[in-house]
């Protein structure tokens, strides 16, 4: 059964030379051209153990990103991350605008405090003009995910983006959450999805997916795509798909800070038709 819940909202690359130019071209005719990431921050802790959400910032920042989508984010959820608003902190130290979905939302561990939560959020050089982020299907003893949605004013015209971390821990849930994800996102164009899928693409649970949308690294990778672990990848499970009016003409791995989580981020320039 789908939940509906929205939490409080916080307003507040060198790429390869072929594809620049492709990008350059396309915004001259009207198109609008961005710079798209996913990244799983593993809530700021490094590969090193260290917290440290500058360190984040400073990847998205080094990046040129224009939307990132982040999965495994704290707001107020515990210690391991000092009780931070890490969505909020970050769009600080960016300038950007940001909404964050609370997959998991409890109360405060005092009367008056804030909500224990943890879940996905989406960084945006533009305008956020509406949000909402859904719950997926969860089975017993499963932790609880969801599909965080933006609509995004970009030069006047409206993008969606979607952000989402599917079920680490079962392939059950994926098996559900998947086609949940194509049915919210249905004939809703131009849209971007982004996310830790935790899933390979050749794996059953994502070929709703593969199927629906343009894969950016099939469509327009750069190296072999692999994304976890950082220190020595071997599965491509962050991923970035667009719908028939976004092209991907350049999708990187980034290296920048292979130590500031637990997996690489994934970048890529898309260009949304007029």
């Amino acid at each position: 059964m789908l939940r509906r819940t929205l939490s409080a909202l916080a307003v507040v690359s060198v790429l390869a030379t072929t594809g620049v130019a492709q990008a350059s071209a396309a915004e001259g005719h009207g198109a609008r051209v961005l710079d798209v990431m996913t990244f799983n921050i593993h809530h700021a802790q490094g590969t090193d153990d260290v917290l440290d959400l500058q360190r984040i910032a400073d990847v998205v920042k080094e990046s040129g990103a224009d939307v990132v989508g982040l999965q495994e984010v704290d707001n107020h959820y515990s210690g391991r991350s000092n009780w931070a608003d890490q969505p909020a902190e970050l769009a600080a130290m960016l300038g950007y605008h940001v909404v964050f979905g609370a997959n998991i939302d409890n109360n405060p561990p005092i009367a008056g405090g804030h909500r224990i939560q943890y879940g996905t959020a989406i960084l945006s050089r533009y305008p956020i003009t509406e949000w909402d982020n859904t719950w997926l299907f969860k089975s017993p003893g499963q932790e609880q995910r969801g599909l965080l949605h933006a609509t995004l004013d970009v030069r006047g015209k409206a993008v969606h983006f979607y952000c989402t971390h599917l079920a680490a821990g079962s392939q059950t849930d994926r098996l559900h959450q998947a086609p949940q994800l194509v049915d919210l996102i249905g004939a809703t164009d131009p849209s971007i999805l982004v996310g830790d899928f935790n899933a390979v693409p050749s794996a059953p649970e994502s070929q709703p997916l593969q199927t629906s949308y343009t894969d950016a690294w099939t469509k327009a990778g750069r190296g072999d795509g692999m994304t976890f672990p950082a220190e020595g990848p071997t599965e491509r499970i962050d991923d970035i798909y667009t719908t028939d009016q976004v092209k991907p003409v350049v999708t990187r791995v980034l290296h920048t800070d292979p130590t500031a989580s637990d997996h690489l981020p994934v970048i890529s320039r898309v260009v949304v038709a007029p």
